[in-house]
């Protein structure tokens, strides 16, 4: 294979390398964005690898989280003693076996040209920070130019590398570094077959001259080599055990297909396969190590075959294979109890076991993805809470803590009193955050070592979009908050050690989106050094890269190198020219960032960057500093990986190519002086590297391919053989760490103990960083400014014009005391003494006597409405004043009122249940012996709307007013708008009243369409209604045995009215298109017909109109009186079909004897009787009339159908009027609860049933 590629036109190889190089150029440039540092600890139990044969399909499943270390402690455990690094909440879960792709990272196949090393990306890294997400707001963009400059970078690197100008390390002691066409970092993605590699490495392959060679040994996986994703974990210190599980992953599937799982008992130099020990046809997909017992292993099969685990309890040398009845989606392990797990399933459901995942019980349903979180010892009541937020509908989520073994009801707690917004809960530390929006402003809230929660107060004018939280660490929060007026930046802000306080720290600062879809900022801490930072400022569209020593009290720019890799003088004075890096750290273990410090190794920091006016992503090159970023120096012209050997005492660096290589770099020297060593006889391309866990790396796992289709290679490299001799007390120094010249940094001088450069030794496992300290006086320096107050350009803090600096006494009781800012406020962690510490720190003083001010009323929900009968919770502030002197009152507007003696008592709300829906005027009133203050709000109770019907005539006369009117159900629901939409018109008509009238200008058929909006909710029901010049109707009654076949659904009522329509056609020879037939729903059953006037023979005569409809209804009429309609239901039933009478017996006597006239009379009158009544009681107009024109000139017939449905005569006496009318309910006045319409009332939602 090899081979072939170099016998390939020349023409050929660069045609496939531009054109790999213009696929991938974005993503690879995503790849970059990501964050070591801020993995919330054992995110997996082990280091994942991944050929990147499918770059496309690969680049989606990255989603920035990260594998915790080797030895690294869990992810809500505390940090090891030599890791401080900023710990981000977002995401308390830890990431796992998602079906659709696996969302850890892996270790690519080397076709990228960003090596992959994992040795020095340990927990003590400190990253571009992948924030917590408490909120987030609209779709936040990347970075300015992440995509253009990343391309000049990759041309002009490209270029370099085509003239073979390779970069070489300072100091080196050997030639050029192997390998010629360097393609750089995250730039380029191409296949290994389309590489040809040339230079030192090219010549390896035949006889060369001596050179040194580091210890090494290869093993290669036999049978893997279609498998493109690998999983690895180190037990752990002292331990020789390497896992390996190895993993064909088909994209177009989306699963795992071929699983291998190796283990080497030898440091890596040999492995052994165990498919046999896990079943041979078992499928694996993730591994995971116990974070407090690394002999634990725990391995997931994969789901889509069979959804189990297998356990082991000796560092995988045998398994133990449980079933699940669950797919388990994420893991979370306890800080501190070994085998407590939660899981996390792909239906929301969190699951707990104690026995190492051998069992499992359901904890809590309906819970949010990673926002679950164990409870931290010394601040819980017991180490089995669990704090996790849980969904109550959209838009809405609780709070909850809960036993692990007894998540009942009666057990959870509710530590904030109301819904959350979702995925808001924060649990970091000593702190817990969450989220409430109230009319589209998100309020933060904070609580301190579990106390009660406290909106967090930032400057005045914020008014945050976004806001994250960094960190957590010593008893003080860091959030990045993107204000009103950025997008693409965000405002660094310090709190006090309550967490509610907020200071500016740094303005504008560089974000960009992460895999997830986090927030990643620029801002990392360095290592080893408390209170040290680095941050890159975006200024007059410029990045900058700034760095402080306390704790942003203070920044500068850094003093660039002044000379380069030959020694030539660079020209570059602040504050127009400084050094400007990049602080992405990777997400993935194996991927190597940009910048790197160590615990172990306090004041080396390595990172890759550029000189000139702004950071850019050209020219980049790699820097070291030796003092804590004081003075830095250029070591390598090009990327490289740098790694640390020997808690620091070494240095190893591996090219970033996606050409094979087969040597390294070594600096026993901090960067002064390289030397090349050779890994491996054969040229390899590199995928990743495993270094030994803690700080004293010797021995380095490197993980590659010969070529594109072969095993994975895995090469074992021990450093021990490179050194001499153990450090004695002689090969270390003292080192003053200092900012400038100034020593005293963070109130202390400190002095660390360090290895002479000079010393080639080994420091070993027993060596630990030695560091004295001496206090020093307090100057203003110590201090930043305090909430309320800026900081001026003399340097002095004063008020901020919207501060008034008496506001921080309102929690003040009158005969204590509280602290009077004096502006300033120490930084955290500062160990200053004396100096001028009196005059800026806060002064004690007697609380002042005031009368209220500030008085905040709200839901706890943050809404305006309520449901009724439901708990209604109301919540009150108190700004200024004596909170325990000041009484409070609160009127509910519904005629009861409560008051509390003082405000502390009513700190978990006022809760009260309204009986009534209504529009409510809530007061509240605080009142002490110096004045009172009240402030109100407008709640609104509502009922939900279940049905809304609308009544409207199926037939109407053209250009005369019809009645529509909507029926709610139930009647009373609060307040209700109607919007109405008739006929063709484009804009609704919108009402308060439940009824219109309109009319319809043209013939034919027109829709009528109501929404009604109570609330949050929205129903609406349609008609259609046919409009014609003129009609005549008549209701139909039907022989008694077909109500007992009417089930009184519209599809029954709807073939129901076809037959009828199609008897009364055959009996009477009507034709079609003048009959419209129409079952009316409810029971007893009846229906109505319409004759319509035939257009071509009455077209222009109103007269003959009249009279031809008039003759067609009395052959219908006489056709039913004379039981000529009949129609066979079913076999058996024969319906007859009669005309229902206009009268209601026996106050009609329907006898021949008697005149028509007389009885329309008398039937006028019980019309207008009935009429008179319903106006009287119901007070509205009547809805639902039809109207029947005989003439267009004469006078309107009017008739009503009765009220009340219970009123209508029996079966027997079918000559009552029934018509559509029926359906009205009755609507009250006053607000008497969810009323409902009688029960023996019927409605329908379908379209009106009549036939054509």
């Amino acid at each position: 294979m090899e081979r072939g590629v170099i016998s390939c036109p020349k023409w050929h190889r660069a045609l496939w390398f531009l054109l790999f190089n213009m696929l991938f150029l974005s993503h690879a440039a995503q790849a970059e964005i990501t964050c070591r540092s801020c993995h919330l600890g054992n995110k997996w139990g082990a280091r994942e690898l991944l050929p990147n044969f499918k770059f496309r399909e690969a680049a989606t499943e990255l989603r920035g989280e990260v594998f915790g270390y080797g030895d690294g402690p869990g992810r809500s455990g505390a940090a090891s003693a030599e890791s401080r690094r900023l710990r981000c909440a977002g995401g308390s879960a830890e990431r796992g076996p998602e079906r659709a792709g696996c969302t850890e990272p892996r270790l690519k196949r080397n076709t990228d040209s960003r090596l992959h090393a994992k040795g020095e990306f340990s927990e003590s890294e400190f990253a571009k920070v992948k924030v917590s997400r408490v909120k987030t707001n609209g779709q936040r963009k990347t970075r300015d130019g992440a995509g253009g400059p990343s391309a000049t970078r990759y041309a002009k690197r490209a270029k370099r590398s085509s003239n073979d100008d390779e970069s070489r390390p300072a100091g080196s002691a050997q030639s050029q570094d192997p390998g010629v066409g360097t393609i750089p970092a995250a730039g380029r993605r191409v296949m290994r077959s389309e590489l040809r590699w040339s230079g030192d490495e090219r010549r390896a392959a035949g006889p060369r001259q001596e050179e040194l060679k580091v210890n090494s040994s290869t093993f290669a996986l036999t049978g893997d080599s279609s498998h493109n994703q690998a999983m690895v974990h180190w037990s752990g210190q002292n331990s020789s055990v390497i896992l390996m599980l190895t993993k064909l992953f088909d994209f177009n599937l989306n699963s795992v297909t071929e699983s291998s799982l190796w283990r080497s008992t030898d440091y890596g130099a040999t492995y052994q396969k165990l498919n046999d020990k896990v079943g041979a046809k078992t499928i694996l997909s993730y591994l995971y190590v116990s974070p407090n017992n690394k002999r634990k292993i725990m391995l997931l099969t994969d789901p889509e075959v069979e959804s189990s685990l297998l356990i082991s309890s000796d560092e995988g040398a045998t398994y133990q294979k449980y079933r699940l009845n669950f797919y388990i989606l994420s893991l979370l392990f306890h800080p501190e109890q070994e085998d407590w797990i939660l899981a996390y399933s792909h239906d929301q459901k969190l699951y707990s076991s104690v026995e190492f995942g051998r069992r499992w019980q359901v904890v809590h349903e309906r819970v949010a993805p990673n926002r679950f979180y164990w409870s931290k010892m010394g601040l819980d009541k017991e180490p089995g809470l669990i704090h996790l937020e849980t969904s109550i509908s959209e838009g809405q989520a609780l709070y909850v803590t809960c036993k692990l073994q007894n998540c009942t009801d009666a057990n959870k707690g509710k530590p904030f009193p109301g819904y959350i917004d979702p995925n808001s809960l924060v649990v970091q530390d000593e702190y817990v955050f969450v989220q409430v929006s109230t009319a589209g402003r998100p309020i933060y809230y904070v609580s301190a070592k579990r106390d009660v929660f406290t909106p967090m107060k930032l400057p005045k004018y914020t008014l945050p979009k976004d806001l994250h939280v960094i960190s957590t660490d010593e008893n003080r929060v860091v959030a990045a908050v993107q204000e009103w007026n950025q997008n693409e930046t965000y405002n660094l802000y310090v709190s006090d050690t309550s967490g509610v306080y907020y200071t500016l720290a740094l303005e504008n600062v560089v974000s960009s989106m992460g895999p997830e879809g986090n927030v990643m900022v620029d801002l990392y801490e360095v290592a080893g050094i408390k209170g040290m930072f680095l941050a890159n400022r975006k200024t007059d569209n410029q990045v900058k890269t700034y760095i402080t020593y306390n704790r942003g009290r203070d920044w500068r720019l850094l003093q660039a190198p002044g000379k380069d890799l030959r020694a030539n003088s660079i020209h570059c004075e602040l504050p127009y020219c400084s050094l400007h890096l990049h602080l992405h750290v990777s997400a993935n273990p194996y991927t190597s960032g940009n910048i790197a410090s160590r615990e172990s190794a306090p004041g080396i920091i390595v990172a890759s960057g550029s000189i000139g006016s702004e950071l850019t992503t050209s020219n980049v090159s790699v820097f070291i500093t030796s003092d804590a970023g004081n003075t830095w120096r250029q070591i390598f012209n090009e990327e490289y990986a740098v790694l640390y050997l020997d808690q620091g005492g070494a240095l190893v660096a591996i090219r970033h190519t996606p050409l094979p290589i087969r040597h390294l770099w070594l600096s026993f020297d901090e960067g002064r002086q390289w030397n090349k060593y050779s890994f491996t006889s054969s040229p390899l391309f590199v995928d990743g590297v495993l270094g030994e866990p803690g700080e004293e790396t010797l021995i380095m796992t490197i993980f590659g391919h010969v070529s594109h289709r072969s095993e994975w290679q895995l090469v074992k490299i021990d450093f021990r053989s490179i050194f001499n001799r153990r450090c004695t007390e002689a090969d270390y120094q003292t080192w003053h760490l200092h900012n400038q010249g100034e020593p005293c940094l963070m109130g202390v001088k400190r002095i660390y103990r360090k290895l002479k450069p000079t010393s080639r030794c080994v420091m070993g496992k027993t060596y630990s960083v030695s560091m004295t300290s001496g206090p020093c006086e307090c100057t203003e320096a110590d201090f930043e400014c305090d909430y309320g107050y800026e900081r001026r350009t003399n340097g002095k803090c004063t008020p901020a014009f919207w501060f008034h600096p008496s506001s921080m006494s309102r929690s003040c009781t009158m005969g204590m005391t509280f602290l009077n800012s004096t502006g300033y406020r120490k930084v955290v962690s500062n160990n200053c003494t004396a100096g001028v510490s009196m005059e800026y720190t806060a002064r004690r003083q007697q609380c002042p006597i005031q009368a209220p001010r500030g008085l905040h009323l709200v839901t706890s929900e943050g809404t305006l409405t309520a449901t009724l009968g439901t708990n209604v919770t109301f919540l009150v502030f108190l700004e200024e004043g004596d909170g325990a002197r000041t009484s409070i009152t609160l009127d509910f507007g519904d005629g009861h009122a409560v008051t509390y003696s003082n405000v502390s008592s009513i700190e978990d709300g006022i809760k009260h249940i309204y009986k009534t829906v209504g529009i409510y005027r809530v007061t509240a009133t605080g009142e002490n012996s110096l004045g009172s203050e009240t402030t109100m709000l407008y709640l609104h109770v509502t009922c939900q709307l279940e049905y809304i019907h609308l009544s409207a005539p199926f037939v109407a006369v053209r250009n005369k007013e019809v009645n529509l009117t909507a029926v709610l159900w139930p009647s009373q629901v609060g307040t209700v708008t109607y919007i109405w939409w008739i006929g063709n018109n484009t804009e609704p008509v919108i009402t308060l009243e439940g009824s219109v009238s309109c009319t319809f200008p043209r013939e034919g058929i027109s829709t009528v369409t109501v929404q009604v909006s109570v609330g949050n909710s929205i129903l609406q029901d349609r008609k259609t209604i046919a409009v014609h010049e003129y009609f005549r109707s008549h209701l139909l009654a039907f022989s008694s045995n077909l109500d007992d076949h009417n089930p009184d659904v519209a599809e029954w009522r709807l073939d129901v009215s076809r037959v009828i329509r199609n008897s009364l056609i055959q009996a009477t020879g009507v034709r079609e298109d003048q009959l419209l037939v129409t079952v009316l729903p409810g029971l007893p059953t009846a229906a109505e017909f319409f004759l319509l006037p035939d257009k071509q023979l009455t077209e222009g005569k109103p007269d003959k109109s009249s009279v031809h409809l008039d003759q067609l209804s009395e052959v219908l009429l006489g056709a039913l009186n004379q039981n000529l309609v009949q129609f066979t239901l079913r076999p058996g039933v024969q319906v007859t079909v009669y005309a229902a009478h206009l009268s209601a017996a026996p106050l009609v006597d329907t006898s021949e004897n008697h005149s028509g006239s007389a009885m329309l009379m008398l039937l006028s009158v019980v019309v207008v009787g009935l009429a008179v009544f319903v106006i009287y009681k119901f007070k509205r107009k009547i809805p639902g009339l039809n109207v029947y024109a005989q003439m267009q000139n004469e006078k309107e017939q009017e008739m009503m159908s009765p009220a009340n449905p219970t009123e209508a005569p029996s079966s027997s006496q079918r000559d009552l009027v029934h018509s559509l009318e029926i359906l009205d309910t009755e609507f009250n006045s006053r607000p008497i609860g969810c009323v409902k319409p009688h029960v023996h009332v019927k409605f329908s939602t379908e379209l009106p049933t009549y036939i054509v």
